[in-house]
């Protein structure tokens, strides 16, 4: 029987320095040859390579002309698989940038990917969809250059229904972990919901995306605390559920981030594409990560030409001690430093990519150092009265962000004003940030003046998913004058500092499902937030210049 393309073919890394190979990933029901060809003449081709009875390629194409645009085919053993046929969509291209050109990206996170039921969808249009719907029906719309998600691609513990059923024909709902995914194979039914979707797919096709997780990836609040930790290890079904988080990480998301020489320098896809079956080999490294989090960097930088891109793990690096907790361990952290401070003046704009946001609205930002500071023991000690109620409210309300790790937040302040100080600093730096399921633009502002170029948080989610009327209250009173009152006064009962920079909300609170754009060209960057409506359309609501030296 000839192989069959069960899922892809996604766009991923497409050269942004010398214009000439990009990278494409497939996932075929069979062994077989995975071949990748151009209209310009430009492809390659490759073996599959074998996780758990799944059958991926991560095709390396070359010989591509900067700055032109191709239609590509995708043909497994010979035979073309893609375009489908009777598609309604145009053609899948593939672009690299030429030298001197700007990029447009476009970024969010935290899409749940059921289907609706009976055509009505209960947390409204998916803005992937409304995208790619904008995109293929007009020829003439400005497709972005990249599109980066920030986290919760799948939710491994919040199922829809479809996918319930699924998992009661395998197993015994009512035996640990219930309706949520437990092993690997689940996963993969997770992103064949996800990608399989008709106008998501072609986006994914057709439109280069970076990816990173967040804690949905593997289950709600990821590594919130050592507490929090140990109360999942004790559990009979957390061990094969990160490991299998992990593994279908590493598959579907994370070798799509790297480069073709990083891919050529990384001693595990070489193992796992030559083995006949790179199951165990792809297991031992996850249970390497899971014990030892620092022996594994999922933190990877993208240069787009004059835009330096750094997306940076906020979960399975954190150390989770009370007296050391930190959103990375040191070498991690010393590995961000270091690329975004490596060959400055070469680029003008600076993107850190966190699925976190580094400024929250004031209050939860106060309430989640107020409670670090009590988990600590600066009240009645560790251990005690104070430290078990702030560890509990910790994992109930989710404080669990950059303000929830003190050191953390005060070495990236640090980190992002020295980025954008002194001779050759970029004209922005911009950290892009999901997770909170409200979009936002905040800007801070440092007591001694501060960088010189235009430092902002964008924050944007959900891409897909509900915002009950509770939350978005409660949002909005972070953001207020006396929910700022109320934070100040949490920090001062926790005895905590204050923190070393101050900020203020420029734009939203926005709910709804929504993505933003950010347009980069010299030293200006032009922010769009775009509203998904019904009917495939996206509405801007709020547009801006964002300025630096010269912009």
């Amino acid at each position: 029987m000839a192989a069959g393309l069960r899922l892809g073919p996604l766009l991923r890394y497409v050269d942004g320095v010398t214009g000439d190979s990009a990278t494409i990933w497939i996932e075929a029901d069979r062994p077989c040859t995975a071949e990748v060809r151009c209209a310009s003449g430009a492809g390659g081709s490759t073996r599959t390579f074998q996780i758990a009875g799944h059958h991926y390629a991560l095709i390396p194409v070359t010989g591509l002309a900067p700055g032109k645009t191709t239609a590509y085919e995708v043909r497994l053993d010979g035979r073309s698989v893609w375009p489908l046929p009777d598609s309604p969509h145009p053609p899948s291209t593939l672009r690299v940038p030429a030298p001197g050109d700007g990029v447009t990206a476009a970024f969010g996170s935290c899409r749940w990917a059921a289907k609706p039921a009976r055509g009505h969808d209960p947390v409204g249009p998916d803005a992937l969809d409304t995208l790619a719907t904008h995109l293929s029906s007009d020829e003439g719309a400005e497709r972005p250059d990249v599109l980066l998600l920030l986290g919760d691609q799948v939710y491994a513990d919040e199922t829809s229904a479809a996918t319930r059923r699924w998992l009661a024909a395998r197993r015994d709902l009512r035996d640990p972990p219930g309706p949520e995914v437990g092993d690997y194979e689940e996963y993969t039914r997770l992103y064949d919901e996800s990608w399989k979707d008709s106008e998501v797919r072609w986006l994914l096709s057709t439109v280069p995306s970076c990816m990173i997780f967040d804690d949905h990836d593997v289950i709600d609040d990821w590594n919130t605390s050592a507490a929090w930790l140990r109360r999942m290890r004790a559990t009979p079904w957390w061990g094969e559920r990160v490991l299998s988080g992990l593994m279908s990480y590493w598959v579907y998301q994370h070798l799509g981030n790297l480069s073709p020489a990083e891919l050529a320098a990384d001693p595990l896809y070489a193992e796992v594409c030559a083995a006949p079956d790179g199951t165990e080999a792809l297991r031992r490294f996850a249970a390497e990560a899971v014990a030892d989090p620092a022996r594994v960097r999922w933190s990877y930088r993208r240069d787009f030409g004059r835009t330096r891109l750094l997306m940076v793990d906020t979960r399975a690096a954190r150390v989770l001690r009370e007296d050391g907790r930190a959103m990375q361990d040191e070498a991690e952290a010393a590995w961000v430093r270091d690329q975004a401070l490596a060959d400055r003046g070469s680029y003008d704009h600076l993107l850190v990519g966190t699925s976190l946001p580094w400024l929250l609205p004031p209050l939860l930002h106060d309430a989640e150092t107020w409670s670090a500071a009590l988990c600590r023991g600066e009240r009645g000690g560790p251990g005690g009265r104070w430290a078990r109620l702030a560890e509990g409210l910790r994992q109930r309300a989710d404080l669990e962000h950059w303000a929830a790790f003190p050191s953390s937040f005060e070495a990236l302040t640090r980190l992002l004003a020295e980025a954008g100080s002194g001779p050759g600093a970029p004209a922005t730096v911009s950290v892009l940030s999901g997770d909170v399921h409200h979009a936002y633009v905040a800007e801070p502002r440092w007591p001694d003046g501060g960088p010189e170029a235009r430092v902002t948080q964008l924050t944007c989610s959900p891409l897909h998913n509900a915002v009950p009327r509770v939350v978005r209250l409660s949002f909005r009173f972070g953001w207020s004058r006396l929910g700022r009152l109320l934070g100040r006064a949490l920090t001062t009962h926790a005895r905590a500092p204050h923190a070393p920079v101050t900020w203020r909300r420029t734009g939203g609170p926005w709910f709804g499902n929504q993505l933003m754009t950010l347009t980069l060209r010299g030293r200006t960057a032009h922010l769009t937030l775009f509203l998904a409506r019904r009917g495939g359309r996206l509405v801007s609501v709020d547009e801006r210049t964002l300025s630096g030296p010269e912009g």
